[in-house]
């Protein structure tokens, strides 16, 4: 089952809710948010890897890579559950999550090839990086959306919304499968890294609660920037991590994002962060 038709309905969808909403003050503390978590995450998580984990710098700034970027699918899946219990994500936040997919990237090859003497950008590096499918998608669904706005969405939001929930549940259960996969194929990962694999989404999540509230986010959307944090890629960082560190244990990276970390934020994860950004931001 295809990633395409899930993604390109929420991102498109949520293009809709920025053209009705405009752009505002919170959709760039937002965006500059996502950035700078996104870009910092790989520096907090690599040191845990290397010294708890017993990783090398290698597998240490790939791994470490995965959890700075985000996962689709966790946030796509988090904006309906949160949407089924009238807890509602902004649109623009689909706009954070094109932008937190491609900085960590670039974090997690500088924490591998520091002190080494590798280049740190190549041509086939940047295609991927910058034109890889998902982040092509996520952006060009986005802009259709905006452009289109509401009155456009309208004759086409069948194709978009009806059945969706059925769909999702097909491909969560199909992720499952691959995810079980992953784990039974590696043998590199330790009950070390596993337990990092579930302490780094919290963490993460936690980081982004609390950023969120800081800049100024509703609830809905203080959750979202947390399952975006929270969560780990397993789709464009991979790709980019085979180009770049084709040394790098891939067995190992995708066993973590995938095979512990994502189901653990489909269970567990969405809503701890809601609990986090209703109880702390009430708090606050």
């Amino acid at each position: 089952m295809k990633i395409q038709p899930i993604v390109s309905s929420q991102t498109l969808k949520g293009g809709v809710e920025v053209a009705k909403a405009g752009i505002g003050e919170e959709l760039i503390a937002a965006l500059a948010a996502g950035l700078v978590m996104s870009a910092a995450i790989p520096f907090l998580v690599a040191p845990v890897l290397s010294r708890f984990g017993g990783l090398d710098r290698t597998n240490s700034g790939a791994v470490a890579a995965h959890y700075g970027s985000v996962s689709v699918v966790t946030f796509v899946t988090a904006t309906q559950i949160y949407g089924d219990a009238g807890f509602i994500i902004a649109g623009f936040m689909v706009a954070v999550l094109a932008m937190m997919e491609t900085p960590a990237i670039l974090s997690g090859l500088l924490i591998a090839r520091r002190g080494t003497g590798g280049s740190l950008f190549d041509r086939k590096l940047l295609r991927e990086v910058l034109f890889n499918g998902s982040v092509v998608l996520l952006l060009g669904s986005f802009v259709i959306g905006m452009v289109i706005g509401e009155s456009g969405f309208e004759p086409i939001s069948p194709l978009f919304q009806a059945g969706f929930t059925g769909v999702l549940c097909l491909f969560l259960l199909d992720m499952g499968l691959i995810a079980m996969r992953r784990i039974l194929k590696t043998r590199s990962l330790t009950m070390r890294l596993a337990i990092l694999a579930i302490i780094f989404p919290v963490v993460n999540g936690t980081l982004g609660v609390l950023v969120g509230i800081a800049v100024g986010l509703d609830a809905p959307s203080v959750a979202a920037l947390a399952v975006l944090a929270a969560s780990a890629s397993y789709i464009a960082v991979p790709a980019a991590m085979r180009l770049s560190l084709p040394q790098a244990d891939a067995g190992l990276y995708l066993a973590m994002s995938l095979g512990v970390t994502f189901p653990f934020n489909i269970v567990i994860g969405i809503p701890l962060y809601r609990w986090m950004a209703e109880t702390i931001g009430g708090l606050v």
